[in-house]
């Protein structure tokens, strides 16, 4: 099976993915992750401003990355495809990744609880542990200290209102008929992202345990 994530920003895709990957062994393949990889002002520049990406990019990223031999049983896929002109690319290189069947989780969230998860998103650069300082229950015990390695967390450039406003802007206008065509195409599951990662999580695994009872 092969599970895309599609959502606002701030849902919770990379946290769930990650869960996935843990529990299950799928790969996690993150479309910011493999961009923040490649050594270019200007598409760090784009991923700073929230603005769209290269399509040609994406494609040749997301074809390497998917050919590899973990991806052959299947994979998470988080962040993609964000408009209507990344569905042909979605569907050429899931086809040629494997022959599993793509389930599509979308992920609802409000504005108001993206933006505060988002400004309150601190990041532990070196073992990736992600706390939050706007919600009691996420964050570090210690102050800009990771609970887990001890290391210094950060915000990320991008973390930040006018990026988040842009992002969610672009997401209503450009993701959203992306979310519609796939209804109306494949095979859509709504998730609640406004609650805790372990409550999502159940539900998500509901979501597949369900699915394969029917395939």
């Amino acid at each position: 099976m092969n599970i895309t994530f599609i959502s606002a920003p701030a849902a919770g895709k990379g946290l769930l993915s990650s869960m996935l990957n843990e529990k299950y062994g799928f790969p996690h393949v993150s479309i910011g992750d493999l961009l923040r990889s490649v050594d270019d002002e200007k598409v760090k520049k784009q991923l700073e401003n929230g603005e769209f990406v290269d399509n040609g990019l994406i494609a040749k990223l997301l074809k390497e990355r998917l050919s590899r031999s973990d991806c052959k049983e299947g994979f998470i896929l988080d962040g993609f495809p964000r408009n209507m002109t990344q569905i042909s690319i979605y569907e050429e290189v899931c086809e040629k990744a494997n022959d599993k069947k793509n389930v599509i989780i979308v992920l609802d969230i409000s504005r108001e609880i993206g933006e505060k998860r988002i400004l309150g998103r601190r990041v532990c650069l070196n073992c990736g542990n992600v706390y939050n300082d706007l919600f009691p229950s996420s964050k570090s015990k210690v102050p800009g200290v990771c609970d887990h390695c001890g290391h210094e967390l950060i915000q990320r450039t991008d973390d930040n209102l006018e990026t988040y406003e842009h992002r969610y802007d672009t997401y209503l206008k450009e993701t959203k008929p992306v979310i519609d065509y796939f209804e109306a195409h494949g095979n859509v599951y709504h998730v609640d992202g406004s609650v805790t990662a372990e409550e999502a999580f159940q539900n998500i695994e509901k979501i597949i345990g369900g699915y394969n009872d029917k395939h």
